[in-house]
């Protein structure tokens, strides 16, 4: 599959493992994480049809944190007093490629990847096709083009301990189970390569949820038609 490239940066990042979110207080990672990373590229462009493969990140920019006082809304209702860690000023540059998804071979006819990438490359030039952000809602950021010869801001290497990586949704494992996933980064001059979901070193089940059903013409759109939208 061909590879594909973009710069995304913003003020803030803040990235986490979803199961440490419930405390109230947030505190973000120091590097991208590929679940992160997949929601920028299909915020830019996806389709039911299409699985989003992260294989690089390369950081463009120092690791800066920023702790700030938010006044979240409680589930019982009014407001209580947090501290959100942040990333400041990220800047990444982002390699990955589609993949056709073999657990829907319903949508067999949408299966055009020259014209899937010819959409996600005038979608880029738009700055995207939904909202982008890094690792939360708050922290918006902006995609483009970009070059593959860009200096990385790191030199040497640095390891990382256990991390969390991503969630395998049931839409794409055969067994339709969701799972979470966990991974030992390794950076190398600001480089980072990412190991697939199903590759990683720990993977833990979290329950077993029916797939979501796409049909070409009733809840999708086929990408002859998405042409059209540009």
């Amino acid at each position: 599959m061909k590879s594909l490239s973009f710069r995304v940066w913003g003020r803030y990042a803040l990235f986490s493992d979803p199961l440490t979110r419930i405390g109230g207080e947030k505190s973000t990672l120091q590097i991208p994480t590929y679940a992160a990373l997949r929601g920028v590229c299909e915020g830019v462009y996806w389709k039911p049809s299409l699985i989003t493969v992260i294989e690089s990140v390369t950081l463009l920019s120092p690791i800066r944190t920023e702790s700030k006082g938010i006044r979240p809304i409680k589930y019982n209702g009014g407001n209580d007093l947090s501290y959100y860690t942040y990333l400041k000023n990220p800047n990444y540059l982002v390699r990955f490629h589609y993949e056709f998804n073999q657990q829907r071979p319903e949508l067999k006819n949408d299966w055009n990847m020259n014209k899937h990438l010819a959409i996600f490359e005038r979608s880029l030039k738009k700055g995207g096709r939904r909202d982008i952000f890094l690792g939360t809602r708050e922290c918006q950021a902006y995609v483009e083009t970009a070059d593959e010869n860009l200096t990385p801001y790191y030199q040497g290497e640095m390891d990382f301990d256990l991390m969390y990586h991503s969630i395998s949704y049931a839409d794409e494992n055969s067994d339709q189970i969701m799972r979470v996933n966990f991974w030992r980064p390794h950076m190398q001059d600001g480089l980072i390569v990412y190991c697939r979901p199903e590759e990683c070193e720990v993977r833990r089940d979290i329950r077993q949820i029916p797939r979501r059903t796409f049909t070409i013409g009733e809840n999708m759109k086929a990408v002859e038609q998405e042409e059209g939208d540009l």
